[in-house]
């Protein structure tokens, strides 16, 4: 991996304020158990989380913290698809722990996502994955609807993911 340009303007979109328009937009929140937020946060943020979903991993580092570069790997063998990512923000606090990263040259998307694990003041523990993005390579517009209804079923599959993670803490 390379550092190269963002490929798109709304840097750090996904953490402050309402996501941009003229994309499509992911939110989806998914509820964990109680008392797990340590686990949970951690899991976001060492890339364990990815790893325990299937997706291969490439990064330069082992936490994601701001200027890591990431690419996740998506399918298997030849049919696998890489998409490069720079880490933009990341945080960690006692109520809220995550990151969001921004699409690179030669990613399928173009766009950014965030991961992001909170606890509420009554204890409730969310993990929450938020994206906007619209297809950059041909195949990405050619899938349509498809390629947004894959984007939610990933995100739906991590917040299991994260779940079971949290169950066997």
């Amino acid at each position: 991996m390379r550092a190269v340009d963002l490929t798109y303007p709304e840097v750090g979109a996904t953490r402050h304020g309402p996501l941009p328009g003229g994309y499509h937009h992911l939110r989806h929140r998914y509820p964990l158990p109680v008392g797990c937020f340590e686990a949970a946060a951690e899991a976001v943020l060492t890339w364990r989380l990815h790893r325990a979903a299937g997706v291969r991993i490439r990064t330069d580092a082992p936490r994601a913290t701001e200027g890591v570069l990431v690419s996740s790997g998506l399918g298997v063998g030849p049919a696998r698809i890489w998409g490069p990512c720079r880490v933009i923000w990341s945080e960690q606090s006692p109520i809220l722990a995550g990151f969001g990263y921004g699409t690179l040259t030669g990613h399928p998307e173009r766009g950014e996502e965030a991961f992001v694990v909170g606890r509420d003041h009554d204890g409730a523990v969310w993990f929450e994955v938020r994206a906007f993005s619209r297809p950059s390579r041909w195949f990405t517009r050619a899938g349509g609807p498809a390629v947004r209804a894959v984007q939610h079923a990933y995100a739906w599959w991590l917040g299991r993911t994260l779940r079971r993670l949290c169950a066997g803490r």
